[in-house]
C-alpha cells in the first residue's frame, strides 16, 4: 500500500532529497506527489522540480494562519494527500491542517525528544556539552514537538571536528531513520 504523501520544506532540502532517493530506489511506501514551501528561495523546491514533482511556494508572512493553511489545503486536496511529511519546515502547524490531517503529519526533529525540542535542537544539545543527541521522527500535535515518537535513536556526539561534526552527524542519522519512519507510520495507518 502505498501512501500519497506531501513534503514541506523551508530551506535546503537535503532531507526531501534522501526521501525522493529512496522513493525512486523503491524503498519508500509513500509516494511524494507534491512539495509545499512557505519560503521562495527553498532549494527545496529546485529539488522537487528536478525528480519532477510539482513544488509550490504559499505565501505565509503577512497573512493570517488559516488563510494560509487554506491554501495549502486547496493543493493538498488537489493533489490527493494522504499524508504530510516536515522536512525542515520552520513553521507551526495550525488547526487547520492538523484537523485535516489528525494523526498523519510527520516531524523530523535533530534531538532526541523530549530533549533540546524548538528550532535549533543540534546547537542547543552542542551548548548543553552532552555526550549524544539524536535523532526523532514524530507525529505532529499542538505542542512544539510533543506528538507521539514514530522512530527516534541516538547519535554520539563526534570527539573530534566541533559542532560541524556534530551537525553531519544528526543529519547521515536523518537520512537513515526519516525513510524507515515513514514506512513505520504508512503502515500503522493501514492496519
Amino acid at each position: 500500500m502505498t501512501v500519497r504523501a506531501a513534503v514541506f520544506v523551508s530551506g535546503s532540502g537535503t532531507n526531501l532529497e534522501a526521501l525522493l532517493k529512496r522513493q525512486e530506489a523503491g524503498d519508500l511506501q509513500a509516494q511524494i506527489v507534491t512539495v509545499i514551501s512557505d519560503n521562495p528561495d527553498a532549494f527545496g523546491l529546485q529539488r522537487a522540480a528536478s525528480h519532477g514533482i510539482p513544488a509550490h511556494y504559499v505565501p505565509a508572512r503577512g497573512r493570517p494562519k488559516a488563510e494560509y493553511e487554506t491554501e495549502v489545503l486547496h493543493i493538498l486536496q488537489e493533489a490527493g494527500v494522504e499524508m504530510i511529511i516536515l522536512a525542515g519546515y520552520m513553521r507551526f502547524v495550525g488547526p487547520t491542517l492538523l484537523n485535516a490531517w489528525p494523526g498523519a503529519i510527520l516531524n523530523i526533529h535533530p534531538a532526541y525528544l523530549p530533549e533540546f525540542p524548538g528550532a535549533h535542537g543540534i546547537r542547543d544539545a552542542w551548548e548543553a556539552g552532552v555526550k549524544e543527541t539524536g535523532v526523532t521522527v514524530h507525529y505532529v500535535d499542538e505542542g512544539v514537538d510533543t506528538g507521539p515518537v514514530i522512530l527516534q535513536e541516538r547519535v554520539p556526539v563526534p570527539e573530534t571536528g566541533g559542532l560541524e561534526a556534530m551537525e553531519a552527524a544528526v543529519h547521515a542519522k536523518e537520512y537513515d531513520l526519516f525513510w524507515r519512519a515513514v514506512n513505520k507510520a504508512v503502515s500503522h495507518q493501514h492496519k
